[in-house]
């Protein structure tokens, strides 16, 4: 346990670095304890802690994703059907570190295929919202636990939201030309340095994509973990308003970022009193329903299909987000 805890502490939590912005800040005439000084201590050392750890992550599992090219995931998800192929799809989703846009081609590609829909839409849901590198950063700001809790829930409201999908037979709500899309069957086979190459080409493309979400996202936490007092959060999003989840997805759905931007708001959110819960609902609605992804779906799916998986998702993040409140308002 002390060496998991060192682990935890020193290489996700990354406190050696935490002590080392803080000297930093100290040098330069600045009190840690005081709004500004605190919130340039938040700043870089959550700026800095969130690209180490997502340029180390991403690079391990694209690589590891290179072994699962669309050919080979589509073969793997082929010929199943039922709640297993929806586990199957949404397991699968989980080791795909884009956004829920850039999650679109694929889902185009797999439908295509002839894939069922509700897998693909099992996929669709994982993809952008539980991937092992949100986990990990997760962790690494929480805890394990959390981290954990946050797969399950994920991949239960991809399972059923794909599954409830699936069930009401809506094929013919996908836009004509997603069916005439030419799939192939070919499947590169890469040599271990191509696969660093591709691991490589991906973390430079990832963090090209997101790095301005992650310094808005810092610099939100920051503000609000400094700046916003904590009765002024708690009146808008006590644990004990029960409007705290339904405002929490509301806001989220409008903005565009991945999971590594909500993170650091998240943590300022938490620190200040607000329900698990509402933070998860929050971070959910961001990664799985953001306002671009739902536009960018509505050109391959018709509206009937994309009403229903924006109210299935919805009602899921919205019942898990009520629940964990519930949990954590009885139990802890």
């Amino acid at each position: 346990m002390n060496v998991f805890t060192w682990m935890n502490d020193q290489l996700l939590r990354m406190q050696w670095l935490s002590d080392l912005v803080t000297s930093g800040v100290q040098a330069v005439g600045l009190d840690p304890a005081s709004r500004i000084g605190g919130s340039v201590q938040f700043f870089v050392y959550d700026v800095i802690k969130i690209f180490i750890l997502l340029s180390v992550l991403i690079f391990v599992i694209s690589y590891v994703q290179s072994y699962f090219p669309p050919e080979r995931t589509r073969r793997i998800l082929g010929g199943r059907s039922g709640i297993g192929a929806n586990f199957l799809g949404a397991l699968l989703g989980t080791i795909t570190p884009f956004c829920s846009c850039s999650s679109i081609p694929l889902f185009i590609g797999f439908t295509a295929a002839g894939l069922p829909l509700g897998v693909t839409f099992s996929f669709l849901i994982s993809s952008p919202l539980v991937d092992m590198a949100s986990v990990i950063l997760l962790a690494s700001i929480f805890s394990w636990p959390i981290a954990l809790a946050f797969v399950g829930v994920g991949l239960l409201v991809a399972i059923i939201g794909g599954t409830i999908i699936g069930k009401l037979g809506m094929e013919d709500q996908v836009a004509a030309f997603v069916r005439n899309v030419p799939v192939t069957d070919a499947e590169e086979t890469l040599t271990k340095g191509e696969r660093v190459a591709f691991a490589r080409d991906q973390v430079m493309d990832i963090v090209r994509k997101v790095w301005p979400y992650v310094l808005i996202g810092v610099g939100i936490g920051a503000a609000i973990h400094n700046w916003v007092p904590a009765e002024t959060i708690s009146a808008l999003l006590g644990q004990d308003k029960w409007w705290a989840v339904p405002v929490a997805v509301l806001v989220g759905i409008p903005m565009y970022a991945d999971i590594f931007g909500t993170l650091p708001i998240a943590e300022a959110l938490v620190g200040k009193g607000v329900g698990l819960g509402t933070v998860l609902a929050f971070m959910m609605a961001v990664t799985a329903l953001s306002l671009p992804s739902l536009i960018m779906l509505k050109r391959v799916v018709k509206l009937p299909l994309l009403a229903t998986f924006t109210g299935v998702v919805t009602v899921g993040i919205l019942t898990i987000g009520f629940t964990f409140n519930a949990i954590t308002h009885w139990f802890i």
